[in-house]
């Protein structure tokens, strides 16, 4: 059995002023979280706002504890960046769940 660990990140970008300007501090995340996490990583939400963005991130592993604390160590990294900024909600499944529903 296997587990997956989804976390929404919600982003708040005050001082943004354009759409290029966001892409640009999304692509560095993205691309952090890809390399320092192994996440798989998409924006979700908020396509065409200047100042905000939803990510979804996917992790999975074979231990519910360790992708736990490899989760919250996502969580930990977003907030150290945005301490004002983001918000993260995080949800852990097993992969037996997913198929009985």
């Amino acid at each position: 059995m296997a587990f997956l660990c989804l976390l929404e990140i919600h982003l708040h970008f005050p001082d943004n002023g354009s759409l290029k300007g966001k892409r640009k501090e999304l692509s560095s995340l993205k691309a952090q979280l890809q390399r320092r996490f192994g996440a798989a990583v998409a924006e979700t939400d908020h396509h065409d706002l200047w100042q905000r963005a939803t990510l979804t991130v996917a992790l999975v592993g074979r231990q519910a504890g360790a992708l736990r604390d490899h989760g919250a160590g996502v969580e930990r990294y977003v907030l150290g960046i945005y301490p004002d900024g983001a918000r993260v909600e995080t949800q852990l499944v097993s992969t037996e769940d997913l198929l009985l529903q």
